[in-house]
């Protein structure tokens, strides 16, 4: 059974940095594009950063652009996201995402 495994989340206080990490399978790195959501607290799930095949071509939602980074270690069968300046707007669960498969998500929180 296909897993995508998030980790690194925690609590955050504001102006903080967290990296996430998102484990996938190696071959998906060659014929998927990996993507973060995250779902903020009474909010519906939203794109927020997508890595595409070949690892060159990266694409971030408004609400990370310019405090973000994707990236991946094929090595580690891993893709990260660098998220810095967090914000309580940030709060939520942060899940991975390739095609059909979904990782459980790992929940961030920003507070004080």
């Amino acid at each position: 059974q296909v897993q995508l495994v998030e980790s690194g989340g925690g609590l955050v206080q504001p102006g903080g940095s967290l990296r996430l990490s998102c484990r996938v399978p190696t071959f998906f790195f060659d014929i998927y594009d990996i993507r973060w959501y995250r779902r903020a607290p009474e909010k519906e799930r939203e794109w927020i950063a997508t890595i595409r095949v070949g690892g060159e071509i990266k694409a971030y939602a408004d609400s990370i652009r310019g405090r973000s980074i994707i990236s991946r270690d094929i090595g580690k069968s891993t893709v990260y996201l660098q998220l810095d300046n967090l914000t309580p707007a940030d709060t939520g669960v942060y899940f991975c995402n390739a095609y059909t498969y979904w990782g459980r998500g790992t929940q961030v929180t920003v507070s004080s």
